[in-house]
């Protein structure tokens, strides 16, 4: 592996056991749905993929560390990666959780300093599509179109990122856990009011500011309340509005 990902502690690899790569045509999908791409013609859209690299990480696999430097920005194609920092004092603070279809990192390609603000790890087996942000910059320098899209995509990425913070920061505990639920039933639902917690409880719970402990006693109470049913790691919501209602 080259350039950015190089830095990494452990080299993204690939192994045997790995489920096959994806093909070029779900490939060609996960772009084509992707913000970053979704505006760019077939010409510029070779040139993305001409530059692609799908990276194979095991569970636990680094990706990159806080600080150096950043030369590729990363779509999930599957699996999950948590972005993280570590305080002074060895806490590990999960700062998001990118499934299939997110990005990530690509915004430090504006940044004056050019480094990763975060730190990354594989939390399951996954598979990454790495990209050259000199690449990409020089797509965007050649489409004012471009830029004004990706401008109005990001201003949107960021008014969310604002609202997290004030839930993080002004909401209880109780409301933080009813919120996360609530954007899992929105992202990952079908309609049916269920959720799998794909993600352990205490990423869950360092991604949401609380101790583990309280995330299994907010859902315990949920459950205890009738508000959910809880097998395991697969979550019930008969009734959403009441889930939002108990949250406030």
């Amino acid at each position: 592996m080259q350039t950015g990902e190089s830095c990494a502690r452990r080299r993204p690899t690939y192994h045997a056991r790995m489920p096959p790569s994806p093909a070029p045509e779900a490939l060609d999908r996960l772009l084509r749905q992707t913000y970053l791409f979704a505006a760019l013609d077939e010409p510029r859209l070779a040139v993305v993929r001409h530059g692609m690299r799908v990276l194979h990480l095991h569970e636990g696999q680094r990706l990159f560390d806080v600080g150096q430097p950043a030369e590729r920005f990363f779509l999930v194609a599957s699996g999950q990666i948590k972005l993280f920092r570590v305080s002074l004092d060895g806490n590990e603070k999960v700062i998001e959780i990118a499934g299939p279809g997110k990005t990530f990192a690509e915004a430090v390609m504006f940044m004056q300093r050019r480094d990763y603000p975060v730190s990354t790890a594989a939390l399951t087996e996954a598979r990454v599509c790495s990209f050259d942000n000199h690449t990409y910059l020089e797509l965007l320098r050649a489409s004012p179109s471009l830029c004004l899209s990706m401008l109005g995509e990001m201003s949107m990425r960021l008014h969310a990122r604002l609202n997290e913070i004030d839930h993080l920061t002004l909401q209880n505990a109780s409301f933080r856990v009813v919120h996360y639920l609530i954007d899992q039933l929105i992202e990952h639902g079908d309609g049916s009011g269920s959720i799998d917690l794909s993600t352990p409880k205490n990423i869950i719970a360092s991604r949401v500011s609380i101790k583990p402990e309280t995330f299994s006693r907010i859902l315990r109470t949920l459950a205890d309340e009738g508000i959910v049913r809880i097998d395991g790691k697969h979550i019930e919501v008969p009734d959403c509005r009441r889930l939002q209602q108990w949250g406030r």
